[in-house]
């Protein structure tokens, strides 16, 4: 073996079984091998491996295990040595490249179409028989799919999606969909392949109206005896065209309309798709002083009607009626369009989407990096450093001949000269580092600028992403849960924008006027932008690859003490949410510890579809949580009762200068809940809550 071997760490298939595939078939690859030679340049016989060593090493076990004879003719190259035997194996193992997936695929298929099985195929190569049976599922994909697949246009995951039907033409149908909009995930493919009918109802069915659908030569399944809210679309991929078509348009017109840079039109965006992107907002346009009156005139009838109706005994659809106009047209004053400065718009853009009612939802607003402005040049302190001393370095020169050299100067020729040089680098770092010590000791005796700075670092990072404009060096991520369908349509998630937009039409348009801003805000809106800031970073995701299972922990802790549980927050099992995406057993048993043997036997015997739209019905306002989410509600304790977190709350928001150096002390007195002292029939009725709620 070569000591120059570059390979030293043990990876990929391993020895042993790289032995069993030599002794199968034999060895495909020669050893690469330079002659060993003594003291006088003679050639020992001996020669020294430095490509092919795992080879070596595999054979070396046959021979001890006797299945390779000693004298075998094992096939080498002998290299002239030209080059270094480093870069010999280097070059081995840099240059190769792995099979590709499809190559793969069209492999495996060869040796099936031998008569060998899965299982087998798995044993030759070491690899999982599901492996293979994914690879052999490819196909079922149209040629022209894994064409594009093979130039890198679809991925891996993408086409997998694409592989659940045998329909070539309806996977080059949903593919041509898809591929002009932003929304390729694989789970959306999947929708789309096994989507059969559409509901009236839908927002894309709503979009796009029925009338142009049976235009375009689409067919509505009608009910004569039930209601069913319009029908059923029967061609699904027609309706997503059209959907499609029309949100393209509307899109462009809104470019063009309003001069943005770019607009990007999808049905549906991941949550998180703004990361990365700076935000700006206008602002809304001035009334006139004609609008400014009518505004008065009406608010002052609106006023004058609401405050007789509310003393009315009997309600008047009139005055009803008149209420209502008046309402709207006072909401079309206050919902005046915002006004962007046209510099933004040029280098701006827009995303536009439908809502869960069908209408566009335009977010406008957003600057990628590539089209930030380039900030002017300016020279930097380091630059005015090298430019006097250059300067100075050429006046001393032009007089005496002295040279500057840092720490080395001479002590006399400096003390002679009466030029007021710049202090040297390793000064400065050590005065500043002084100040910073200082700086932090004051800072910690001052928790009210300490949390400002802090909430300070919070804004900039979640509104400005391209400020450094802090002395706080604090990171606040924010994961992006992109791969979870359906999680920007929640409620929560559009509380969450709504306050996003609300602060960011508040906030100064430019960092380095932040702080001022903070300083000026009052303290209820601090906390409350903090509060904000701070949420954004909460993760409690279990991960496959991540349990993460002290921040789990510690998850509940925050949701225990706000009281926080998700029947509460509004959270059901639907079909959407949960129940279409377990197996049978899985809504069997949720329905049966929710409603009891007695309702899971009920549907046992439907089709997986029907069932779980019938165990919705069942788990309507039951409380059941599936058990990922009913962890924070079993596990809740009388640690930290909600009178403790109440007081906190209101002590922080009175909190003076005065009371601030006690604010650990204080937090710690708070939350320090003796357990003994709570007493058992209540700890017992709690819990009891717990389960009722699950049942």
């Amino acid at each position: 073996m070569s000591e120059q071997n570059v390979r030293r760490v043990k990876a990929g298939v391993s020895i042993e079984d790289l032995a069993e595939d030599i002794a199968r078939r034999g060895l495909l690859t020669s050893l690469n091998v330079r002659a060993q030679v003594d003291d006088d340049g003679y050639e020992t016989g001996f020669y020294r491996i430095p490509a092919g060593g795992r080879r070596y090493r595999a054979l070396e076990l046959l021979v001890s295990r006797k299945r390779l004879a000693k004298t075998a003719g094992i096939p080498c190259i002998v290299s002239s040595g030209e080059t270094p035997e480093a870069e010999d194996s280097l070059a081995e193992n840099v240059r190769r490249v792995d099979l590709h997936p499809l190559d793969q695929y069209r492999a495996f298929q060869t040796l099936r179409e031998q008569g060998i099985g899965e299982e087998e195929i798995a044993a030759r190569f070491f690899v999982s028989a599901a492996m293979v049976r994914q690879r052999l599922r490819l196909a079922s994909v149209s040629p022209r799919l894994l064409e594009l697949y093979a130039n890198e246009d679809i991925k891996l995951e993408q086409l997998m999606a694409f592989s659940i039907t045998n329909d070539h033409a309806r996977q080059e149908q949903v593919w041509d969909t898809i591929s002009r909009q932003q929304v390729r995930e694989p789970y959306y493919i999947r929708r789309l392949l096994t989507e059969t009918t559409v509901r009236a109802s839908d927002r894309r069915s709503v979009y796009v109206g029925i009338d142009p659908y049976e235009t375009a030569g689409g067919f509505v399944m009608r009910d004569l005896f039930e209601q069913d809210n319009g029908g059923w679309l029967q061609d699904p991929a027609l309706l997503e065209q059209l959907a499609l078509e029309k949100l393209t348009a509307d899109a462009e017109a809104l470019k063009a309309a309003e001069g943005w840079k770019w607009v990007e039109a999808a049905f549906d965006f991941p949550y998180g798709h703004i990361a990365g992107l700076r935000r700006f907002y206008g602002h809304q346009a001035e009334m006139t002083e004609e609008e400014i009156a009518r505004y008065g005139v009406l608010k002052a009838e609106y006023d004058e009607l609401d405050a007789t109706h509310a003393k009315a005994e009997e309600p008047c659809e009139e005055t009803e009626h008149r209420l209502e106009e008046l309402g709207s047209e006072l909401d079309r004053f206050n919902d005046r369009p915002y006004v962007f400065d046209p510099q933004d718009v040029a280098r701006g853009g827009v995303f536009v989407s439908l809502d869960a009612g069908g209408e566009l939802r335009v977010e406008r607003g957003f600057v990628r990096p590539e089209d930030e402005p380039k900030p002017e040049t300016v020279e930097t302190d380091a630059a005015i450093f090298r430019s006097d001393v250059a300067r100075d370095v050429a006046g001393s020169s032009s007089t005496g001949g002295v040279s500057i050299c840092g720490r080395a100067m001479d002590d006399q020729a400096e003390e002679e000269d009466d030029v007021i040089r710049p202090l040297s680098d390793r000064l400065v770092v050590d005065l500043t580092a002084t100040r910073t010590v200082a700086l932090r000791n004051a800072l910690a005796n001052n928790p009210a600028v300490a949390f400002i700075a802090v909430l300070h670092a919070f804004v900039l990072k979640t509104f400005y992403p391209y400020s450094s404009d802090t002395c706080l060096e604090l990171t606040l991520q924010s994961a992006r849960f992109g791969q979870s369908e359906g999680l920007a349509a929640t409620v929560w998630v559009k509380e969450i924008d709504q306050r996003q937009e609300a602060w960011g039409q508040d906030l100064p348009k430019a960092p380095d006027d932040l702080w001022d801003f903070l300083i000026a805000l009052d303290e209820v809106s601090r906390l409350a932008l903090f509060a904000h800031c701070a949420s954004l970073s909460l993760n409690a995701v279990i991960e496959p690859w991540n349990k993460r299972t002290r921040a789990i922990a510690h998850a509940d802790q925050v949701a225990r003490s706000m009281g926080f549980d998700m029947v509460a927050a509004g959270w059901t099992p639907t079909v959407d949410a949960y129940l279409g995406r377990v197996s049978k057993a899985h809504i069997l048993h949720a329905v049966r510890e929710a409603k009891g043997e007695e309702s899971a036997h009920r549907i046992d015997h439907l089709k997986k579809a029907d069932m779980a739209r019938e165990a919705e019905r069942l788990l309507e306002g039951s409380g059941w949580l599936p058990e990922p989410l009913r962890m924070a509600i079993r596990e809740a304790s009388a640690d930290m009762p909600e009178t403790a977190v109440g007081d906190i709350a209101r002590n922080t928001c009175d909190l003076g200068e005065a009371e601030a150096s006690d604010l650990a002390a204080f937090l710690a007195e708070e939350v320090n809940v003796d357990k003994a002292t709570t007493e058992p029939h209540d700890s017992f009725q709690a819990e009891q809550q717990h389960f009722d709620a699950a049942e």
